[in-house]
């Protein structure tokens, strides 16, 4: 009776915790309890069981090599941007912040915090923990789900698993991942393999805040590296991977002051910490992770001391926010620059590579070039109209001396600006401000973050005359000493250009044309090279236009858009012999593993395009040099180059465009001697984002200045050279009269030597001369009843100038009239006045526009002489009566000269 009682006894304690049959953790159980079956039989070595053996060949189907996988393991992360020296970082692309690390890398206490925490019998299981994985089992059987997957077995799960692995059940994965983590542990024996393991879990592992492995994590919370983590650091480092986002320690961090301040008062500046509160689950962990490494470190000793300390530390971290880049618009365009060497045909955007590859790209930038382009071009925008501008100049360290110019820019409406400086032997990009400030404050004159350079249509305006001029002398339909008439003339459509002083000059020659940037000369040049003929051919100096752009007569002037760093590249052809070089802003780039990628071993540098011959451009060179010497331009030559108390050689052009929309300067200096040092070429672009003009500042008060300052400072203490010093063969030079530009003729007034491609000396003798009789009695036209005696002289004859184009003519017939009264007549179309050369202060020759005009009247006939009287036989003689006898006059004083 007892027994029986017993059994029902105990058959009632049992019975109620049975679970009803076809429930769920039946079915857990069923799918769970084979799983445990098979590790065992697995782990066990007992594989000589066939179904083993099936089971092992059905799950392990797809498996790759583990050893294959693990050594091309290839990590997501950022590429880093350095300057040419690859020592100065200047930007990491992408949104993950990840470095790799190699096992010497990973101090041991972060090894003891991991292991400790994630898998304590790390280094010596079989990359599977059996005694882990069956109580693990038990408790998700009894309804507490845990997960007991070793280190080995998260980085299966994590990166050597084929995708198909995860679309099966989680036990199925599970199965699969077990043997994985065998395979792999059995591929990497030992104390070698396991080291090669960990770092690579590592290297893998997410700790939130858009950190992706240890290292990154670290410099993103402390900013420190990993040996200079404190033992409390390391402990919550390897706490966060269990839940990355939950434990993100900046979003468990409070700001705080790290002194006392009374309440409301602000936190001193440098003061203020983000700091992990004690009451946060992270917190917890932490002290969690460090109990662990007391019971459980392999490779470290520490005190209980020790230990206490470590979790009585407070959790600090550094402020947050994304590292500003360096030439921030410079990197943009390595970014698209990088895309086209990983993913030819492909955007940057759409070529993943870009960001998350690891590369390390080595750039063109110098980055002391750009720091002063970036100041100079700030100083005369943002500087100029900041609230206390002598403080923000003073801030920047722009000379007193430059301080007056820049001032003067104050409340004209000039808020923006963007330079770039090449070396126009290589076509690299030596410095790159595409505005005026990337991180400013925006406005709708001032858009800080858009790059004017690369991205911005802008009108050259008279800085698009070289490439117009080069191209004629190189076409040989012009040459230096070719005459244009600067005179107003209607070119159809009522187009009657003038230049911005309304003056017109008459005969000049294009050298004169171009160094002193007269407008109608250049118009007239871009017909004579013929609109289509100078539209495509101003391509082949990489100019690009806007889409639907047609060439017009306006282009001679500028008016059609274009990129300023494209014309920066033009002016470097023209500097660089002719020779375009392809623009260029990376040196080289490497894999993550140090592995170069470009350029490809053994690749041959880059070559340059032959767009105009070494001796056009020779020539325009030294027209365009000729403005930075005062003796030849005093007007242009203001802002030559300096370096001390020396002047440098170089040529430049300046461009305003005709409502001082845009404003520009674009130059370069001679190619030095030393093939290894750069040549330098700069273009310098002001105006406002929303293209409103300026309140009447012309590019020589704005970005002439700014380009001279800018190329004064980066060529500092380099060695002079001399535009000379590369004079290519084939040119010559001859004597030309200074007006016509022909061999001087018997009535040239004033002559100069001229550069000339060889064969294209002019050949005709000046015959922009009349010879006329002239009656020396009266100056005017001679005819037989003149007094005489009559002389022959030459005078200009400006009706047949210009014979190609004869709907020039009655504009030049026209100005000649006016000209003949002398200088300042009004007249023309427009009612602009006639002048000598250049604005009747400067006249290099003379006060004249090549010799004096022809008379228009014929001498009049004297009347005939009356015979003599003859009292005899002709009229009779008569006496005059007397008169009054005339004053003795008194002498004059001699007039002093005026003071």
């Amino acid at each position: 009776m007892q027994t029986s009682l017993a059994r029902r006894q105990r058959h009632r304690r049992v019975a109620p915790a049975r679970r009803p049959r076809g429930g769920a953790a039946i079915r857990r159980a069923a799918l769970i309890l084979p799983l445990i079956l098979f590790s065992l039989l697995f782990l066990a070595g007992a594989l000589v069981a066939l179904g083993a053996v099936t089971a092992y060949a059905y799950y392990s189907r797809g498996l790759d090599d583990p050893r294959v996988l693990l050594s091309n393991l290839a990590f997501d992360q950022q590429t880093i941007v350095y300057d040419r020296t690859g020592k100065i970082e200047l930007a990491r692309l992408g949104d993950l912040r990840r470095e790799l690390v190699t096992f010497g890398d990973i101090p041991p206490d972060l090894l003891d915090a991991t292991t400790a925490t994630e898998d304590k019998d790390f280094w010596r299981n079989p990359g599977f923990d059996l005694g882990s994985f069956v109580s693990a089992t038990v408790d998700t059987l009894n309804g507490k789900p845990r997960g007991a997957s070793t280190i080995t077995q998260q980085l299966v799960r994590a990166r050597l698993l084929p995708p198909e692995a995860f679309a099966d059940s989680v036990y199925e994965r599970k199965i699969r991942e077990i043997i994985q983590s065998v395979r792999l542990t059995q591929e990497y024996p030992g104390v070698e393999g396991k080291r090669e393991i960990i770092t690579a879990y590592l290297n893998q592992n997410f700790y939130g805040n858009r950190s992706y492995g240890v290292k990154a994590a670290a410099l993103t919370y402390f900013g420190l590296p990993l040996d200079k983590l404190s033992l409390a650091q390391a402990a919550i480092l390897a706490a966060i991977p269990q839940s990355p986002t939950k434990f993100d320690l900046t979003h468990n961090a409070v700001p705080t002051c790290s002194v006392p301040v009374a309440a409301g008062a602000d936190c001193p500046a440098g003061k203020l910490q983000l700091l992990v509160p004690d009451t946060t689950e992270i917190y917890a962990r932490r002290n969690y992770v460090l109990d662990r490494m007391r019971q459980f470190s392999v490779l470290t000793h520490h005190t209980d001391a020790e230990f206490a300390a470590a979790m009585a530390e407070p959790v600090v971290i550094i402020p947050q926010g994304s590292t500003p880049w360096k030439a921030p618009q410079f990197v943009w365009q390595v970014r698209d620059q990088l895309a086209s060497i990983l993913c030819p045909g492909e955007t940057a955007d759409k070529c993943e590579q870009v960001d998350t590859g690891g590369y390390r790209a080595t750039t063109t930038l110098d980055y002391t070039m750009q720091r002063a382009t970036e100041r100079w071009i700030y100083a005369a925008t943002q500087g100029a109209n900041a609230r206390e501008p002598r403080t923000v100049l003073k801030g920047l360290r722009i000379p007193t001396a430059d301080w007056n110019w820049i001032l003067k820019l104050r409340g004209h409406n000039l808020y923006n600006g963007a330079a770039g400086i090449i070396d126009y032997r290589t076509g690299e990009v030596l410095a790159y401000s595409g505005s005026a400030s990337y991180t400013g404050r925006g406005t709708r004159k001032f858009q800080p973050q858009f790059d004017v350079l690369s991205d911005g249509w802008r009108q050259p305006g008279s800085a698009i005359k070289p490439v117009s001029y080069v191209l004629g002398i190189d076409d040989r339909t012009m040459t230096a000493a070719t005459m244009f008439m600067d005179v107003v003339t209607d070119f159809g459509g009522h187009f009657t250009p003038t230049q911005a002083d309304g003056l017109e000059r008459g005969p000049v020659r294009l050298r004169s044309a171009l160094q002193f940037s007269l407008n109608i000369p250049a118009i007239k040049s871009g017909l004579m090279n013929g609109l289509d003929h100078l539209f495509a051919r101003s391509k082949d100096f990489g100019l690009s236009y806007p889409p639907g752009v047609i060439p017009v007569v306006s282009m001679g002037i500028g008016t059609l858009e274009v990129h300023p760093i494209d014309l920066l590249g033009a002016f470097g052809a023209i500097a660089d012999g002719g020779v375009l070089m392809p623009r260029t802003m990376i040196r080289s780039v490497v894999d993550s593993r140090g592995n170069p990628v470009y350029p490809a071993p053994g690749a041959a540098a880059p070559r340059g395009k032959q767009v105009v011959s070494p001796q056009a451009a020779y020539i325009v060179t030294d027209i365009l040099a000729g403005n930075t010497d005062m003796k030849v331009n005093p007007y242009w030559g203001k802002w030559a180059i300096t370096d001390g108390n020396r002047r440098r050689p170089a040529a430049y052009k300046t461009g305003t465009t005709s409502d001082n929309r845009d404003v520009a300067a674009y130059g370069y200096l001679p190619p030095p001697k030393n093939k290894d040092a750069p040549a330098l070429a700069v273009g310098v672009w002001m105006g406002n984002s929303d293209n409103t003009p300026n309140d009447g500042k012309l590019s020589l008060d704005t970005s002439a200045p700014v380009w001279s300052r800018i190329l004064s400072e980066v060529s500092r203490g380099m060695p002079m050279a001399n535009f000379a010093d590369s004079r290519p063969k084939g040119i010559v030079s001859a004597k030309v009269d200074a007006f016509s530009g022909q061999l001087p003729g018997p009535f040239t007034t004033r002559t100069v030597t001229e550069l000339f491609i060889q064969g294209t000396v002019p050949t005709q003798r000046d015959n922009m001369h009349v010879v006329l009789d002239i009656d020396s009695a009266t100056g005017l036209l001679w005819q037989d009843t003149c007094t005489g005696p009559k002389v022959t002289k030459g005078f200009v004859d400006f009706r047949n100038v210009e014979p190609n184009f004869p709907g020039w003519g009655r504009y030049n017939r026209g100005w000649a009239a006016r000209a003949a009264k002398g200088p300042y007549v009004r007249g023309g179309p427009e009612g602009t006045r006639t002048v000598y050369f250049y604005n009747g202060a400067f006249r290099p020759f003379g006060a004249s526009w090549g010799g004096p005009f022809a008379p228009t009247k014929k001498c009049e006939p004297l009347p005939p002489t009356p015979p003599p009287c003859d009292p005899f036989f002709g009229p009779p003689c008569v006496t005059p009566p007397p008169g009054p006898t005339p004053p003795v006059p008194r002498p004059s004083r001699t007039p002093k000269p005026p003071h």
